[in-house]
């Protein structure tokens, strides 16, 4: 099997990973999944104890391998610390870096020299980050529980369209596997992490974003 380091990244591709802003994605249901009506409100107690669980997390750091919608393989490792902060460091010449201060997400390609910046707040990846994971409002979309896993899907159409973020769960151990983002055309981009430690401490720049260099790269670029 190739090694992630040996797959080129495209902006599209980390994009997918947790960034799709808006769009319309289907639902994709299969057999085993519970819908959660928007209206409803009791939440199956398996789920709410995974999701208040995974939302005890404050700190977090692993390895990740991404799979893409053409199959396509990354990997490096990641840091997350609640709330809203998360930093992915993609192995590979490309040198790509996804950092997320909590406010903003950057997406970093120091060999193309480009800077993009998103607001957190209109991206999936706000509902893995937030202090507190929330199956309220509608948010659940589907919960698929099996001995081995369980699954629950997850969006919010007022922040980012129809946007969807599935996370897979350990029903034992209540530990986070993989979660897969989907994008407006349908596709899925999986992520799934390993090796992780909990209650990890980073030094402080570890989440920083230099919005000054982002304006001057982008001020260059036009």
């Amino acid at each position: 099997m190739k090694t992630p380091t040996e797959f080129a990244l495209t902006r599209r591709q980390v994009l997918g990973f947790g960034l799709m802003l808006g769009g319309v994605a289907a639902l994709n249901l299969v057999p085993g999944y519970q819908l959660v009506a928007a209206a409803q409100a009791a939440v199956p107690p398996a789920a709410q104890k995974i999701a208040d669980h995974f939302s005890s997390v404050k700190s977090m750091s692993g390895e990740f391998v991404q799979f893409g919608p053409k199959g396509e393989q990354t990997g490096g490792k990641f840091f997350l610390e609640r709330p809203g902060k998360i930093r992915f460091n993609y192995d590979g010449s490309s040198n790509f870096r996804v950092i997320s201060d909590g406010k903003s997400v950057v997406i970093l390609n120091k060999k193309l020299n480009t800077s993009d910046l998103y607001p957190l707040s209109k991206t999936p990846l706000k509902l893995l980050l937030d202090d507190r994971i929330d199956l309220s409002g509608g948010r659940v979309k589907a919960i698929k529980e099996e001995d081995d896993l369980t699954t629950i899907k997850l969006s919010d159409k007022s922040v980012f369209g129809n946007a969807m973020i599935t996370m897979m769960f350990d029903p034992k151990t209540y530990d986070l596997r993989q979660w897969t983002i989907t994008d407006a055309q349908g596709k899925d981009t999986t992520v799934m992490i390993f090796n992780t430690k909990e209650g990890v401490s980073f030094p402080a720049d570890t989440f920083a974003i230099d919005y000054t260099a982002n304006r001057e790269v982008n001020t260059k670029t036009r």
